[in-house]
């Protein structure tokens, strides 16, 4: 396929223009093996149909609880795993749009600078057999991006833009805190001087006191780099920090979307209330005002979903209609989407109506 037949111009309306990257109906199935000679019995579905736009310049957060398939949707952009079906629409630094969905890996190659990842452990994504300058240079070297010469120069500059002593370049990873291996990591990130950047849990592994250090760093990056961050996390309260706009995952599908102040001040899932019911409270004595709320069992198999909403046999509010039908995620205000049946009828609570109670 050559690279005039992979820019599918047409699929993105005028409206779309400051979109950077958009899934439409976006899927990943696992196949279940049994037996000696790995007889398929089933498929998880860890990503279903899924619709996510990223506008340039801005910061989605994708929430959920573990196994709702946060990161492997993120793994998914990324092409680190191939989507069962679906498209995953670019849009080039010329304006064109490609669908990177079907792309083989000769055909990547010209994407993987613009789309880059931080890895959730600090300590594991980091080869403690190489050096800083082999770390963050090796993406340089390998995509030739400058002159061999020029590389440790280079480093210098990115371990510098994190916040890291240049001389530093010469040191194992063993020789740095849970902090400063974040900032390798980003350091190797922004190498290539991509244009977006999935962020899978990227502070979660560290000190409570390191977070913010690192999270004020990713701000003041996306700032000066005019980077477009997608950031996975499971905590709330650092996604309300970083988010422009939020989507709200569970069991594979996307039950809410919305701008991070409106959502947080008025969910209409009932599955994101219980989310932000569970958002930490700094105050001790508003902390002990919030009114926590359980779910019920436990988050739904992937292997075997519910019938009709996925939720529905954890939700309060469930009636008879949720264990048919699923509810699609539609438009319920200006930038507000929604799958829940009786979202207009609920009137659930935001955080601050949650900290009151």
């Amino acid at each position: 396929m050559s690279q005039d037949t992979e820019v599918v111009s047409e699929t993105a309306g005028p409206d779309t223009s400051d979109v950077l990257l958009e899934t439409r109906q976006l899927s990943k199935s696992f196949p279940i093996t049994k037996g000696m000679w790995g007889r398929t019995v089933g498929h998880v579905k860890a990503v279903e149909s899924v619709d996510l736009q990223i506008k340039q310049g801005q910061t989605v957060g994708l929430v959920g609880e573990s196994g709702c398939g946060k990161s492997t949707l993120g793994r998914c952009i990324l092409r680190a795993h191939e989507p069962t079906s679906g498209e995953i629409l670019y849009r080039r630094a010329d304006g064109r749009v490609v669908d990177l969905a079907p792309l083989t890996e000769r055909q990547l190659r010209p994407y993987r600078t613009d789309i880059r990842m931080v890895f959730q452990d600090p300590f594991s994504s980091l080869n403690p057999r190489m050096t800083l300058a082999e770390i963050v240079g090796e993406p340089l070297r390998v995509n030739k991006v400058v002159k061999e010469s020029e590389v440790e120069d280079r480093v210098a500059t990115l371990l510098t833009r994190v916040g890291l002593r240049p001389e530093y370049l010469r040191r194992y990873p063993n020789a740095f805190s849970g902090g400063e291996r974040q900032r390798v990591g980003l350091a190797r990130a922004l190498a290539l001087d991509p244009r977006l950047v999935v962020a899978d849990e990227a502070v979660s592994a560290l000190d409570v006191s390191v977070r913010a250090q690192i999270l004020n760093l990713m701000r003041d990056l996306q700032t000066d780099e005019n980077l477009t961050y997608l950031f996975i996390s499971h905590d709330l309260g650092m996604v309300e920090y970083m988010a422009d706009e939020v989507v709200v995952m569970y069991v594979g599908h996307v039950v809410e979307t919305g701008p991070t102040a409106e959502l947080y001040r008025r969910p209409h899932h009932p599955y994101t209330e219980a989310l932000l019911s569970a958002v930490p409270n700094p105050d001790p004595n508003a902390a002990k005002r919030r009114e926590r709320i359980v779910l019920r069992g436990e988050v739904a198999d992937p292997s075997d979903v519910p019938s009709g909403c996925p939720f529905r046999t954890r939700c309060a509010y469930a009636q008879e209609l949720c264990e048919t039908e699923v509810p699609s995620l539609r438009e319920i205000a200006p930038g507000r989407r929604v799958a829940c049946h009786f979202s207009e009828e609920l009137g659930l609570r935001g955080i601050e109506d949650l900290g009151a109670a």
